[in-house]
């Protein structure tokens, strides 16, 4: 490994701590492929706990879910991210970014959709709806529903019910994380933070563009993670899947 080889690995590495993403229009991209340059970027993601996805157009940096120097726990995160206020509204996020992903990745004809037409804040508030409703009715047959997943859905499904649903002030509606569509906005803004969704009209309905890199990001990298699978089941779950059998 030469000094060459090492400070072009670095310059690709480095700009995808920065960027998160590089695409084919990048000088970075065709270097990435050099056989000794490439080794050496995985190399240096290997030791600082990310991981690379290569996919036909881009290549794309992620954080490894432990044993990173960038991973962040859930303190950081919320000095990161002002709009988490406590666990409970942070798991609140988790389970609407995850029901956004389960409702694009399904097959081609819905990925297409919803590149062309996206979802609005409102149709994902409809959806984690019906979905806090099912799981309140599966909690009733079996009440430690979700306790092998290590959820707390309980609390989710009480924190969510008793939220508004918006509010009138369109002046305090960005900023109230406390309302159904506030948490929704600080869902998505994470996923725009991370380069992989545009948000349209803002100041009217605003609705989700998911963009190619969470497709990728979806198919090379989250497939390959049981607990995607996992929690992606729960976000369609049907009641009668977890009833008590009555002749038991």
């Amino acid at each position: 490994m030469n000094a060459e080889t090492i400070k072009k690995a670095s310059a690709v590495y480095f700009t995808l701590l920065k960027d998160k993403v590089i695409d084919e229009n990048s000088e970075h991209f065709q270097t990435f492929f050099d056989p000794e340059v490439r080794q050496t970027v995985l190399l240096l993601a290997d030791e600082s706990g990310t991981y690379i996805i290569e996919s036909p157009k881009r290549i794309h940096l992620v954080v490894q879910p432990t044993g990173s120097v960038f991973a962040t726990n859930f303190t950081h995160m919320k000095e990161k991210h002002r709009q988490i206020e406590t666990k409970k509204h942070f798991h609140l996020i988790s389970v609407i970014i995850m029901s956004f992903l389960a409702s694009i990745d399904r097959n081609q004809a819905a990925k297409i959709r919803t590149k062309r037409e996206g979802i609005s804040y409102y149709a994902l508030e409809r959806y984690v709806n019906d979905l806090m409703m099912n799981w309140e009715k599966i909690l009733k047959a079996k009440p430690n529903f979700g306790e092998e997943e290590r959820l707390d859905m309980k609390e989710m499904v009480t924190t969510w019910k008793y939220m508004e649903v918006d509010t009138e002030d369109y002046g305090l509606k960005k900023g109230n994380k406390r309302t159904r569509i506030g948490l929704i906005a600080s869902a998505m803004r994470l996923l725009e933070t991370e380069g992989l969704i545009v948000i349209l009209d803002r100041d009217d309905i605003p609705k989700v563009i998911p963009k190619q890199e969470l497709f990728e990001r979806i198919e090379y990298l989250y497939h390959d993670y049981d607990r995607y699978e996992v929690l992606k089941k729960l976000m369609t779950t049907e009641e009668n899947e977890h009833a008590e059998n009555p002749s038991n």
